[in-house]
C-alpha cells in the first residue's frame, strides 16, 4: 500500500499503483510452447503483410481504391500484431510481468485502436464491393484513392478518439485494492474493474467501444452482403452472377475470421462463466490469427494479386541472366 501511497495525487483522491502486473495463463503445464508458437504467428504476419504491400506498391496496376483499401489493412494488422505480440513474449516468455502505469494505457491504447481500425477497414471493403455491384457505372465516380484516403482519415480519428476517451476515462479511477491484470495484455475490462471508485464511465464507453466497432460493423456488413446479394440476383447471366460474387471471395473469409471468433467469445461471456486460461486462449488467438491469414487469403483467392506475383517474378527471371551475363 505504501506503493500506491507515493503516487496519490496532491487532493488524495486519485490512487494510481506505480505499475500493474499482468497475470496471464495460471497452472498450464507446458506453456511456454504457446509462446514460441505466438513468436510463429507474429513471423508470418510479419512476412505475409508486408508481401502483400510490396506487391500492391510494385504493380502499378494494383494502385486502385480496392487495393489502397487492401494496403491499409495490411498495415493495420501488422501493427495489430506489433502492438500485442512482441509485448506478449517479452511479458510471459522472459517473466516480466510488471508493467508501468503509463506503459500499460499506451499498450491498451495500441492494440485497441489497431483492432479498432481492423474492424473499420473491413466495412471499407464491404462499401467498396457494395459500390462496385450495386452501382457499377457510378464506381469509378463514387470510389477514387483521394476518397479512400479521405474516409480512412475519418475513420482513424473516429478509432483513436474512442480510444483516448477511454484513456481518459482510465486516468480518473483509483486503483486501491488490486494491481493484477487477469488479462494476456493491459485489457480494458479487466483493468478498469480494479478500481475502488465509480467506474461506470468506463463500462459505459467499453459497451460503447464493442457496439460501434464490433456489433455495429458487423451489422453494416451483413446489410451490406443482402444489398449485394439483391442485386445479383438481377443479373441474368448464372456467369456474370458467379464472376461478380467471386470479388468478394476473399473479403468474406478474412470478415468470418475476424467477427465469428470475437462474437463467439462475447457471447460465451453472457451466456456463461468462461474460465481464464479459455478465456486468455481464445481471445489471444483472436487477435492475432486473423492478422497473419489475411495476406495468405488475399494472395490466393484474389486473381489481381496472383497476376501481380506472377509478372513480378517473371520480372526477377529476366533480370537474372542479365545480371549474370555483366559478372
Amino acid at each position: 500500500m505504501s506503493s500506491f501511497n507515493s503516487a496519490v495525487s496532491p487532493n488524495a483522491t486519485i490512487v494510481r499503483p506505480p505499475f500493474f502486473f499482468v497475470s496471464g495463463f495460471s497452472n498450464i503445464p507446458h506453456v511456454k510452447y504457446y509462446y514460441i508458437f505466438m513468436c510463429f504467428v507474429y513471423a508470418v504476419t510479419v512476412l505475409g503483410n508486408s508481401f502483400i504491400m510490396l506487391i500492391i506498391y510494385m504493380d502499378r496496376n494494383l494502385h486502385t481504391p480496392k487495393y489502397v483499401i487492401v494496403f491499409h489493412l495490411a498495415v493495420v494488422d501488422l501493427c495489430s500484431s506489433t502492438a500485442l505480440i512482441p509485448k506478449f513474449i517479452d511479458t510471459f516468455l522472459f517473466d516480466n510481468q510488471l508493467i508501468a502505469f503509463e506503459a500499460c494505457l499506451a499498450n491498451f491504447f495500441f492494440v485497441q485502436c489497431f483492432t479498432f481500425m481492423q474492424s473499420l477497414t473491413l466495412i471499407l471493403l464491404a462499401y467498396d464491393r457494395f459500390i462496385a455491384i450495386c452501382f457499377p457505372l457510378k464506381y469509378h465516380v463514387i470510389i477514387t484513392n483521394v476518397a479512400m484516403v479521405v474516409i480512412l482519415a475519418v475513420l482513424w480519428t473516429l478509432s483513436s478518439g474512442l480510444v483516448i476517451a477511454a484513456v481518459v476515462f482510465m486516468t480518473r479511477l483509483s486503483f486501491c485494492k488490486s494491481i493484477v491484470i487477469n488479462s494476456y495484455y493491459c485489457d480494458y475490462g479487466p483493468m478498469f474493474r480494479l478500481a475502488c471508485n465509480d467506474n461506470s464511465p468506463n463500462y459505459i464507453i467499453s459497451i460503447m467501444g464493442i457496439t460501434i466497432m464490433f456489433v455495429g460493423a458487423l451489422v453494416l456488413i451483413v446489410a451490406t452482403y443482402v444489398c449485394i446479394i439483391f442485386a445479383l440476383l438481377k443479373i441474368a447471366s448464372a456467369e456474370e452472377r458467379l464472376r461478380a460474387m467471386k470479388t468478394c471471395t476473399s473479403h468474406l473469409i478474412v470478415v468470418a475470421l475476424f467477427y465469428l471468433p470475437i462474437s463467439s467469445i462475447y457471447i460465451a461471456a453472457i451466456v456463461t462463466i468462461v474460465p481464464p486460461n479459455v478465456r486468455i486462449i481464445s481471445t489471444s488467438l483472436s487477435y492475432t490469427i486473423p492478422p497473419m491469414l489475411n495476406p495468405i487469403i488475399y494472395t490466393l483467392k484474389t486473381e489481381e494479386i496472383v497476376q501481380a506475383i506472377q509478372k513480378l517474378f517473371k520480372r526477377v527471371k529476366v533480370i537474372k541472366p542479365e545480371v549474370n551475363q555483366y559478372q
